[in-house]
């Protein structure tokens, strides 16, 4: 039992020491949600407003990003305030990956079986990629039931970890879109409504970004 009190209060300290001496340049900030809902389209959208260069590749096919990615040293400069930060951008997040969901855009069933087998690795590798943030942007799509089981998981492993959460309510462009719906489901956390395929907003996201790390 003394042990395992040792052990539990050694890692805490090593988390507290880990925190106390980050740097700025070497915050993350991650972006997290179900497959599909915008995650890559947005990180794209803040890498040119403040890079000038895109992050990944858009797909209609789910699963298009199945690896990590991610931007180093993104400045962030918005109303004379700025924060130097890592973009990561990760894996859609899925209960279920089934290789024939594939196969309606014209996949053979041998590269269907290789995206499915790549995307479920991808989906472990988010997991293991949350203790390394410091705020996460749960992208949720606004013309979907935001209660679903994958919303769900994310925010509960978020809590349970401390790390900071704004909801982005993505695809107000959409029609029968509502960011109103999201606020009231998950009320204890601040929800930005954008469109990051137009660029609807981006503004009133960046300044939450500001005002929540710092």
């Amino acid at each position: 039992m003394v042990l395992h009190h040792l052990r539990r209060w050694h890692a805490s300290l090593k988390k507290l020491l880990a925190a106390l001496f980050k740097t700025r340049g070497d915050l993350k900030i991650g972006l997290y949600g179900p497959v599909n809902s915008g995650k890559t389209t947005l990180a794209n959208a803040i890498c040119m407003d403040f890079t000038g260069e895109k992050l990944g590749k858009v797909s209609q096919v789910p699963h298009e990003t199945r690896e990590i990615q991610s931007k180093e040293h993104v400045e962030m400069k918005v109303n004379g305030k700025q924060l130097t930060f890592n973009l990561v951008d990760t894996p859609g997040i899925a209960t279920k990956i089934d290789f024939e969901d594939f196969l309606k855009y014209g996949m053979t069933k041998k590269a269907a079986k290789q995206r499915a087998k790549e995307a479920t690795k991808g989906v472990i590798e988010s997991i293991k990629w949350l203790d390394r943030m410091d705020l996460v942007l749960v992208v949720m799509d606004s013309a979907e039931d935001p209660v679903d089981q994958v919303n769900v998981t994310i925010l509960g492993n978020l809590e349970a970890r401390n790390i900071p959460v704004i909801i982005v309510a993505n695809k107000l462009d959409v029609k029968n879109s509502n960011a109103h719906r999201i606020r009231q489901a998950f009320p204890q956390y601040p929800t930005i409504g954008i469109s990051a395929k137009t660029g609807y907003n981006m503004e009133e996201l960046y300044k939450t970004v500001l005002k929540t790390v710092k």
